[in-house]
């Protein structure tokens, strides 16, 4: 953990792991700050609206990513998960959270070229996930930690699993799992017309690296995509964005170098604040507003992150913030 730039050591001693979630009964702190830094600058109203560059970002990605799997088509498999974890699992990771980007239509200002880009930036991730993760994702802004809506938070079940060192790795290892998975066993919501284009898009082109050039070609974007979502540094941010290593916080800032291959999807409390401005413009929220998040625990390093999580005793699936959902919510 950060706090004032200076690293915090902790003796884990003793500790024992929480056996429930941290419980807030106010709303989630994010929109009465974007109230407070609007009224005092009204000129970050100014960064709003798409990233010119972000469709040529992503066809470049996406290029290099199809093109690396055509070329491994005949490679070993040592050779393959090697390039699959030091490089193709940064361009998967990158796509992913491009299609995070286009959740909130920082593209274009038509929200259904976002939905098309989305479904293009998915095709080397080998799986569709475009369309649905912009449903279950707004969500998590609107009912930030909400009991029951917010499926970015763990479920009961895996908190009650991961309970020590081993089971955490475990789980960083296959965290990819349990956030695809996880909204569809607990809010299941039915597919729409999107989906199924999404669905037909990227079984056709996983068709076509099968039939023109085989199983590894198909293999290498899968291992991208999974090695990159778990013991990986890129993965670190599912764990810094929101699980509390403060309790009197949780949302959490990231300022390390791998915001420039992540959409600046580190700087996660100026996300929150301001979800409108795209993720290459988020720092100057921060320059503007300083005051606002200088006094707020941020880190520098998500493989800390991660190792802090696998090896602190009393941080585990239950450290999220959990709140009911409020009147004025509804």
């Amino acid at each position: 953990m950060r706090k004032g730039g200076e690293m915090r050591e902790e003796d884990n001693e003793g500790v024992v792991m929480a056996n429930d979630f941290f419980w807030s009964y106010t709303d989630e702190p994010h929109a009465s700050r974007r109230r407070q830094i609007l009224s005092q600058y009204p000129q970050i109203k100014e960064l709003f609206g798409p990233d010119p560059f972000a469709f040529f970002k992503i066809a470049v990605v996406v290029s290099l990513q199809l093109c690396t799997a055509i070329i491994l088509h005949d490679a070993g498999w040592l050779k393959m998960l090697s390039i699959a974890y030091f490089f193709g699992s940064f361009l998967n990771h990158n796509l992913f959270l491009a299609i995070h980007e286009l959740s909130h239509n920082l593209a274009f200002s038509t929200p259904v070229y976002n939905r098309w880009l989305g479904i293009f930036a998915n095709l080397p991730i080998g799986v569709p996930m475009s369309i649905t993760f912009q449903k279950y994702h707004l969500e998590h802004h609107r009912f930030q930690g909400v009991d029951g809506i917010d499926m970015d938070v763990p479920s009961c079940t895996e908190a009650h699993f991961v309970t020590n060192t081993i089971s955490k790795a475990i789980w960083v290892i296959f965290q990819l799992f349990f956030y695809a998975l996880r909204p569809l066993f607990l809010k299941p919501k039915p597919p729409g017309y999107w989906e199924f284009i999404n669905l037909a898009i990227q079984v056709a082109l996983d068709g076509i690296l099968l039939n023109f050039w085989g199983w590894k070609s198909f293999a290498y974007l899968i291992l991208s995509t999974f090695v990159g979502g778990g013991m990986h540094p890129m993965a670190g941010h599912f764990i810094s964005e929101h699980y509390v290593f403060n309790p009197e916080q949780e949302t959490y800032s990231y300022y390390g170098p791998l915001n420039l291959m992540t959409w600046c999807v580190g700087y996660h409390n100026e996300h929150h604040d301001f979800p409108r401005i795209p993720g290459n413009k988020l720092h100057k929220v921060k320059e503007i507003a300083s005051e606002y998040y200088e006094g707020l625990d941020s880190y520098k390093s998500w493989s800390q992150v991660i190792y802090m999580y696998i090896m602190d005793r009393s941080i585990g699936p239950f450290s999220r913030m959990k709140r009911k959902l409020s009147k004025k919510s509804a």
